[in-house]
């Protein structure tokens, strides 16, 4: 990508933050089903580490790696509504009469994003270890469960983008998001450990991206990593990213032709 480019990805992307930061209501809401299941799930679970497998003696240590996934997960999957916004708006279509940089409007959503669900990964971590949560890994695991984070926001949001683009109606967004939202997060690791799931339950988590960023992000945590898993999934979840990122890239290309 040209310098060019760069700077208009990152205008558009300020533009964007801009949106957010004149609304701050909207950052306080995003935090509250964190905290619901930080104060409230990390207690009422507590002693279900008792059954073994969870790497821990601390339910709350196993649950915040979980918690920062999911709220990125549930996050970027609504994306799409932006982008769907913006198209009812008219902004997205007289954007195109001008000679901005057509990766750059789409590149924005997702940089914005990734800026978003890092935010909000620091403060759950910030609000876990208030709580009384360990990080053996320190501040290298920290950052690698942000970065897991950040990947898997990225490739739901830009997916979220394309489908927004494809089906230009918030009932079929609200629907999709309904439908795939609750499968993913109870068909991974992020309550309960591996050992302790049904088998095949533990088989379809091994396909679920929502679980390798998981996986991804305790193994970092540990006080011994187990490096070969986490550059794995690390690994799956950048491959996710890059192809997620360019589906929505071309269904943005499809609906320039449109229009």
């Amino acid at each position: 990508m040209s310098s060019r480019a760069l700077a208009q990805t990152w205008y558009m992307t300020q533009r964007q933050l801009m949106q957010i930061v004149r609304q701050p209501i909207f950052l306080a809401i995003s935090l509250i089903q964190p905290v619901i299941w930080l104060f409230l799930f990390g207690n009422l679970f507590r002693k279900v580490v008792e059954l073994g497998g969870f790497g821990t003696t601390s339910y709350l240590d196993y649950l915040i790696p979980g918690i920062v996934v999911m709220s990125a997960l549930g996050s970027s999957m609504w994306a799409g509504m932006g982008t769907l916004e913006e198209i009812e708006r008219g902004t997205l279509n007289r954007f195109l009469t001008t000679p901005v940089s057509r990766n750059a409007l789409m590149n924005a959503n997702v940089v914005q994003n990734g800026i978003g669900t890092a935010a909000q990964s620091v403060v759950i971590l910030l609000l876990g270890r208030a709580a009384g949560a360990a990080y053996p890994g320190g501040v290298g695991g920290l950052l690698i469960l942000v970065v897991a984070s950040v990947l898997l926001g990225t490739a739901f949001g830009a997916l979220s983008n394309a489908l927004g683009m494809l089906v230009r109606r918030r009932e079929s967004i609200i629907g999709i998001n309904t439908f795939l939202l609750l499968p993913l997060t109870f068909l991974s690791s992020s309550f309960m450990a591996p050992g302790q799931m049904p088998s095949w339950m533990r088989h379809i988590a091994d396909f679920n991206p929502v679980n390798w960023a998981m996986v991804a992000g305790r193994s970092a945590l540990n006080g011994d990593p187990d490096w070969g898993v986490v550059l794995g999934r690390g690994g799956a979840l950048l491959v996710l990213a890059v192809v997620a990122v360019g589906l929505s890239t071309r269904t943005f290309r499809s609906y320039q032709k449109s229009v």
